[in-house]
């Protein structure tokens, strides 16, 4: 398996906390938080991960070098902001499988990726995205499913439990090499939003452990919740 981990950010919302790293490289329970989700990768057998970064992407690369246990790291280095949509575009055309699981690198989810990729393939989809159920969705913003597919989202800020979009998506190459893609997009406002209809995402629910640090209140649970385990 091959995966793409958007680790950009600049981490404005930590900078009181970590005002000289990028957000990927946090130290979380003693570590860079990015090194968490490696090992994660690579205990499921992931062999190739392609590193979307920009600010700072120096700092990732001395931190990480080009290999973590079994898999091969690579970069795809933005010269300039293309938005998470030209990120996972830019850092596709690096990919080999048909198939690439992008992952959010400010985010951790306990997800089987095995077996999202058994129903993506048995389902036969194009875009299959992991869904958790959270006892406040406000804030990210909930998704309705209807027949295991993703029928539309609902914006931040409504309180309340509901299914969030995890951060987890497992792909088609070549919906990323759409040839009518802008150079720099929103992969979730300007292509899961406006495509919907058109892509038909499938939900895979995971209701395994999720932590998103890019607040400072959820990065200090998360040290918490490491150091824990």
């Amino acid at each position: 398996m091959e995966a793409i981990v958007l680790a950009g950010g600049m981490g404005t919302r930590l900078r009181a906390l970590i005002p000289n790293l990028p957000k990927p490289l946090a130290p979380v329970a003693g570590r860079p938080f990015i090194s968490i989700l490696l090992d994660q990768l690579d205990a499921q057998g992931f062999s190739r991960v392609v590193l979307s970064v920009g600010y700072r992407h120096e700092m990732i690369r001395q931190a990480l070098g080009g290999r973590h246990r079994g898999i091969e790291l690579l970069y795809a280095v933005e010269d300039q902001p293309l938005g998470t949509g030209g990120g996972i575009r830019l850092a596709a055309q690096q990919c080999r499988t048909d198939e690439i699981f992008v992952l959010n690198g400010d985010s951790y989810v306990d997800v089987d990726c095995s077996a999202m990729l058994v129903v993506h393939k048995a389902r036969h989809a194009s875009l299959t995205i992991c869904a958790k159920a959270e006892a406040d969705a406000s804030r990210y913003g909930g998704m309705q499913i209807a027949d295991d597919h993703i029928v539309s989202f609902t914006e931040k800020g409504s309180h309340g439990p509901g299914i969030i979009n995890a951060g987890v998506y497992l792909l088609a190459r070549e919906l990323m090499l759409d040839p009518e893609l802008p150079e720099a997009f929103s992969f979730e406002r300007d292509f899961l939003a406006r495509r919907l209809d058109e892509v038909k995402p499938l939900a895979f629910v995971t209701k395994g452990a999720f932590i998103d640090i890019g607040v400072p209140d959820d990065y200090v649970r998360a040290n918490q919740m490491f150091l824990a385990s």
